[in-house]
């Protein structure tokens, strides 16, 4: 989730609705300088007693963020306090119970990408060895209640733990207790954008099936293999879901701007602090009604938090965001964009993508997104099979559009390789919360704690 630590009081004020158009305008690319920005979240523990450190506490979240400066990250405050660091590999932020959380910078290729990924592990491991901290690789917290959760230092935090019991009853699940892989990618054109987006949302009961990760909690199966994903069907319904209209002939920038202007609102910031705009209308605020703000417009800065409050399969700003992966361990954090890159990056990967699914109804898509959270790769897909089925044909694809990319490392390697671990799982037909599952029923004799043995 986005960071704001200043007023943009340089910001253009907006006039108009047709100015909100203008930071999906400016995300085009010609391909030469796409990029590939990849954000993972971990649960962060005690080693003695599991416990989640609060913010504050000796060895806490504040201080393992602050230790960070020994490898050149720099602190950003938010009301005195730390809420994130900054440096050559992105931020280092914080999600609402503490879940440490990388959102790399934009890289050329996925080599870069994984050795980002892996400096960020070597560092936050050698802090968490000083101060009997581990990290967990799950999509969601295996044994913990949400009052056994702190809260973190943030403003936007507070008001939205306020709003989704309003909205929703598995909001604040998804707030305290989920971990994400997600990936960021570019476009060279509006039309390029809406093949991605469709291809995206299409697929990404896939990428939630291929990345299952959450079947425990407090302490026992929950009987979901994706319960982090499951969590999403009922948080807010405004500002989730699968957005059929994505896939109506007359879909483009203007179509997400409407739908973005019917999310409702949660926050203004202002004067260093977070304003609780939540359930108004960015409507109001174009004509000056903001209730909370009246008479004043919003600045190009205020559309881009409220487009960061949206939260369905995909979603687009000045690049797309794939959403629909667990958390979890390094191979799999490098496999994610590998997948999506693969598939979006080289135009006779995307052809064929799309050629597989765009025969798909909004209702096939729908039950497709509603039942993977349970049956992961097991799920029927339309025209017959399974998810492992398409799975295979789809792994396929991203492997030629890889290889057609021909970005080599040192060792004259090209990306392909990141794609190993989803193959593997293909081939067994058993996602990761399978495994967990086995081991759960079998060697942990019924142990949670023994979770705790898979860390990172």
């Amino acid at each position: 989730m986005s960071t704001r630590t200043a007023d943009e009081a340089n910001d253009p004020i907006i006039e108009s609705r047709d100015e909100l158009v203008a930071p999906m305008q400016a995300g085009e690319k010609p391909k030469s300088a796409w990029r590939i920005g990849t954000e993972h979240e971990k649960l962060v523990y005690k080693l003695g007693d599991h416990h989640a450190p609060s913010y504050e506490e000796a060895c806490g979240i504040r201080d393992m963020l602050m230790a960070l400066r020994q490898f050149g990250w720099e602190p950003v405050e938010e009301g005195g306090k730390v809420i994130a660091m900054r440096g050559e590999d992105g931020t280092v932020s914080l999600e609402p119970a503490g879940q440490l959380e990388l959102s790399g910078a934009p890289l050329v290729n996925l080599h870069q990408t994984c050795a980002e990924t892996g400096r960020h592990l070597e560092q936050v491991k050698a802090i968490g060895a000083k101060c009997g901290v581990g990290f967990l690789g799950l999509g969601m917290w295996p044994d913990k209640t949400r009052a056994e959760l702190p809260i973190m230092p943030k403003g936007r935090y507070e008001i939205m733990l306020r709003h989704m019991p309003r909205v929703g009853t598995m909001g604040l699940d998804m707030m305290l207790r989920t971990c994400t892989i997600q990936v960021n990618l570019d476009y060279s054109s509006e039309a390029d954008m809406v093949k991605k987006f469709r291809t995206g949302l299409a697929l990404q009961p896939l990428a939630t099936a291929l990345f299952a990760n959450s079947p425990f909690m407090e302490g026992a199966p929950n009987g979901y293999l994706s319960y982090r994903s499951h969590i999403w069907s009922d948080t807010d319904p405004h500002r989730t879901g699968m957005l059929p209209f994505v896939f109506d002939d007359d879909f483009g920038y203007e179509r997400y701007v409407d739908y973005m202007l019917d999310v409702p609102m949660y926050f203004v910031f202002r004067d260093g602090k977070y304003i609780d705009a939540s359930g108004l209308s960015f409507r109001d605020f174009l004509k000056g009604d903001l209730s909370v703000l009246p008479g004043e417009k919003p600045r190009a800065s205020d559309w881009w938090d409220h487009l960061s409050t949206a939260f369905p399969e995909v979603r687009l700003k000045s690049f797309l965001e794939m959403r629909g992966a667990d958390g979890g361990p390094w191979s799999r954090i490098c496999a994610l964009p590998a997948f999506w890159v693969g598939l979006l990056y080289d135009q006779g990967a995307l052809d064929a993508a799309w050629d597989l699914v765009k025969h798909w109804t909004m209702e096939e898509r729908e039950t497709l997104r509603n039942t993977v959270p349970k049956l992961a790769l097991g799920t029927p897909v339309p025209g017959g099979g399974t998810l492992r089925d398409l799975g295979k044909e789809v792994l396929g694809i991203a492997r030629a559009g890889l290889t057609a990319r021909a970005q080599l490392n040192n060792s004259g390697d090209n990306e392909t390789g990141f794609l190993e671990t989803l193959d593997e799982i293909v081939a067994s037909g058993k996602v990761p919360a399978q495994r967990l599952l086995d081991r759960y029923n079998g060697e942990w004799g019924g142990d949670i704690t023994r979770v705790y043995e898979e860390s990172f």
